[in-house]
């Protein structure tokens, strides 16, 4: 089944539900004409999307009017359980029933004056991703929360719950008793650590400065709970409370600024995952922020950005129903946290003001396009094409992947070699040193992504019966089949293509291989088999041990890096290695559910990123320009859209730019809070300007044109000269710099080479019949839109 990430209700409330501006679709007035205006309204959440029982609302009338109204919920009068506040009554409306909730505000007097109608949802969700993923394996004895999970199910399918060393019982959806922590910063600094647990004043207490200048404790209060079957976090500084306080909710050194943290990583579901010790980032947290997390908003634990969007909206709703509505919300993460601002900001409009994205991606679906030519690539020059000098000199390898290569081992490459290397060289494989970054960046990420054999969760050995593990499919196409749909054999759609595509193309033009070559290249470098056709992987997937070393030495075929057993190559001499071509239903879907980055930025955005391609780092620059290509096309400008690059040296400890950007992004707010008229753009800060930045974070160059050449045509900017940027294979094919092209709009072969598509090539008769062979169907037309697009 396929499923939208956000249903049309909310994505015309969702704007103007979350956040200080507040205005919201209302029943109309049933009040005599002449009457006060009364509007009702949703503070923690669309109303279309509650969770949990309870909301945060308002009431805006008149002070007049306050002690003259009332709520109803569901037909009875509940009182007002609304504090004044100005020209608006606020708080919480408790008792919601599951399914459709009739809120009214009536005057004593006069009756109804209006009504709202609030859809509530289980705090276990879900709200609209779809049936929930099974089996889940809990993790709530790790991650610093050390609790069991709560029993909610005498039998198996679960997670065991274990007292005194006994079962008790099982877990299917891993809650937990929510429970309040005290942690403090010590006077010499560091991370934080836990408080005494009689409550006394350590005697190495650190303190921070506010805004407002108080110099206060550097106490910070951290709730912990689960919501959406995932472990949140809520962190802000806050003195101890009283020994009969109860509520645990002062928010006196708040800020009233939210902070939402997002994670990055890989993984494929099937767990609750872990909360991160970003979490809990003191220099953050002693500004006076608050910072709100999710284990389900760490893309190390799914990459369902559905899921990822609908756990951030509960756990926004949770923090407003607790804490109040905040002045902005900014998203703060890196790389897969990266990926999830962009796509929450596009599909689900208010949850986040304001994004931070560090080492970005636009997003992850589309860049599994060309990273899933890596291994066919690397095979083919380590394999296939072996006695090729070429291949040899380790940086030419750039010419087919489009990544940046290093001739020399540095930082994680230099492991991976020293694994690989003597191995390649005993088995015939070649003697280059270095690598592309498809190796220490990438490696690995294939069958992780496609293979159903390979993969695991943390903790899955708690889950009974075992056999529902041992059944799982493993893959990134089933992490999201609520997304992508199934086949007949219920196995999810597979979206990975190469149809058409043409490697090494633009080398072939600027001469760096020959036509010989370019064809010898396309004739071998096959595809991917379809998930449910792949086995097992070899070595070096299950460690780098003797054991596995010596397997690697002795058994046919088991050493195995770049995953042949599971490709598409040539077993007949006479015919080229068949292609792959993925499912049309999934590709769509991929759109269709918004886990494509299309453009759509309504914020103000500051991505910034540390210059790693020296050390095949896998977050590639390119990609941030990549973002901006997306959005001038769909909003005709990037103006929202600022980009820093930070230098960086292999090994060196590096400088991040990232507390800057914060104080950039909140003085931004606080200029679109004082003229909204302006708009993003207008407010600008003059900090809030493409720039680069040295390996002591010092700035290089600053403004407009810095970035000159990479989409403008112009000439190189002072930052676009300072630091090389690389491409893929799929821009090495001839695709444009944003990629995301699922299924290439293709044409003839004959037209290819009429329209000087290989120019200044020229193919013979003989040439023209070997593409013809390789491409029956056609070769990729760059020019033409993808296909799969709705």
């Amino acid at each position: 089944m396929i499923r939208s990430p956000i249903p049309a209700a909310c994505a015309v409330a969702c704007a103007a539900l979350f956040g200080a501006a507040m205005a919201a679709p209302a029943a109309p007035q049933m009040a005599a004409p002449g009457a006060a205006v009364v509007r009702i309204h949703v503070l923690s959440s669309p109303a279309a999307h509650v969770s949990g029982g309870d909301a945060r609302i308002a009431v805006r009338a008149a002070p007049g009017l306050h002690d003259k109204l009332e709520l109803w919920l569901n037909g009875r009068p509940i009182g007002m359980p609304l504090a004044s506040r100005g020209d608006r009554l606020e708080g919480m409306v408790r008792g919601l029933v599951t399914g459709d909730n009739r809120l009214e505000v009536r005057h004593r007097s006069s009756g109804l004056r209006d009504a709202l109608t609030l859809t509530n949802h289980p705090i276990t969700g879900p709200m609209f991703t779809g049936p929930q993923q099974t089996p889940f394996v809990c993790n709530t004895t790790q991650s610093g929360v050390g609790r069991q999970p709560l029993v909610d199910s005498a039998t198996p399918p679960g997670n065991k719950v274990i007292a005194n060393g006994n079962v008790i019982g099982y877990s299917r959806d891993c809650s937990i008793q929510t429970f309040v922590s005290y942690w403090y910063r010590k006077s010499t600094g560091g991370n934080l650590v836990a408080m005494p647990a009689d409550g006394s004043r350590p005697a190495d207490m650190g303190t921070t400065t506010l805004p407002d200048g108080r110099t206060v404790d550097f106490i910070v209060r951290r709730e912990v709970g689960s919501i959406n079957r995932f472990l949140y976090s809520i962190a802000m500084l806050s003195p101890l409370p009283a020994a009969d306080t109860a509520a645990q909710d002062d928010t006196s050194r708040w800020n009233g600024k939210l902070l939402y943290w997002f994670q990055g990583g890989v993984a494929i579901g099937h767990s609750q995952g872990r909360v991160h010790g970003g979490s809990m980032n003191p220099d953050i947290l002693g500004q006076g922020f608050a910072i709100v997390h999710s284990s389900g908003n760490n893309t190390g634990t799914h990459y369902n950005l559905n899921l990822a969007g609908e756990t951030a909206m509960m756990t926004k709703e949770r923090f407003v129903e607790r804490h109040g509505v905040p002045t902005y919300t900014v998203g703060l993460g890196g790389s897969g946290g990266a990926i999830q601002q962009y796509i929450i900001a596009q599909n689900h409009p208010g949850v986040l003001d304001a994004l931070l994205p560090v080492q970005s991606y636009p997003d992850m679906v589309t860049q599994t396009i060309h990273v899933g030519d890596c291994e066919l690539l690397e095979h083919y020059m380590d394999a296939t094409d072996r006695g090729n000098p070429k291949w040899q000199v380790t940086k030419n390898r750039s010419w087919l992947v489009g990544m940046n290569a290093e001739q020399d081992d540095v930082g994680n490459n230099a492991k991976v070699n020293d694994a690989l290397a003597p191995l390649k060289l005993a088995l015939g494989y070649g003697t280059a040193k270095g690598s592309s970054e498809c190796i220490p960046g990438w490696r690995g990420l294939s069958p992780l992504a496609m293979n159903p054999n390979y993969g695991q969760a943390d903790n899955q050995q708690l889950y009974e019966p075992q056999s529902e593990i041992a059944a799982i499919r493993w893959t990134h196409y089933d992490d999201l089949r609520n997304v992508y749909g199934v086949d007949a054999s219920g196995a999810a759609r597979p979206t990975w293509d190469n149809v058409g595509v043409q490697y090494g193309l633009r080398s072939l033009k600027a001469g760096l291989i020959t036509p010989a070559e370019f064809l010898n290249l396309n004739w071998h470098v096959g595809g991917w088999k379809h998930p449910s056709q792949m086995v097992q992987e070899g070595f070096p997937f299950f460690g780098t041990g003797a054991s596995e070393i010596n397997k690697a030495l002795t058994v046919p075929g088991y050493f195995d890096p770049w995953s042949r057993r599971n490709m598409n190559l040539a077993t007949v001499p006479a015919l080229p290695a068949p292609r792959t071509a993925g499912d049309p239903l999934a590709m769509r879907a991929a759109y269709t559910s918004g886990h494509v980055f299309s453009g759509r930025l309504d914020v103000p955005a500051i991505d910034h990123r540390q210059y790693m391609e020296r050390e095949l780092d896998m977050h590639n620059v390119h990609q941030s320009f990549a973002v901006r290509k997306r959005v001038s096309d769909r909003m005709g400008h990037s103006d929202n859209l600022v980009i820093w690059f930070t230098d960086t040296t292999p090994g060196v400890p590096k400088a991040s730019q990232t507390l800057e950007a914060l104080a950039v992004m909140d003085e931004w707010m606080a200029n679109i809070r004082a003229n909204p008229g302006a708009g993003i753009a207008g407010n600008k800060p003059l900090r809030a300007a493409d720039a680069c930045y040295d390996l002591q974070g010092q700035p290089i160059a600053r403004g407009a044109g810095v970035w000159g050449g990479i989409l403008d045509g112009q000439g190189a900017g002072a930052c676009t000269q300072r630091f090389p940027i690389y491409g893929t294979s799929r821009t090495v094919a001839g695709a444009p710099i944003e990629g995301g092209i699922y299924r290439c709009a293709l044409k003839p072969v004959a037209q290819a080479v009429a329209d000087g598509t290989y120019a200044p090539w020229v193919p013979t008769a003989a040439d023209i019949a070997t593409l013809q062979q390789i491409h029956p169907q056609g070769v990729c037309d760059y020019g033409r839109p993808d296909q799969a697009r709705p």
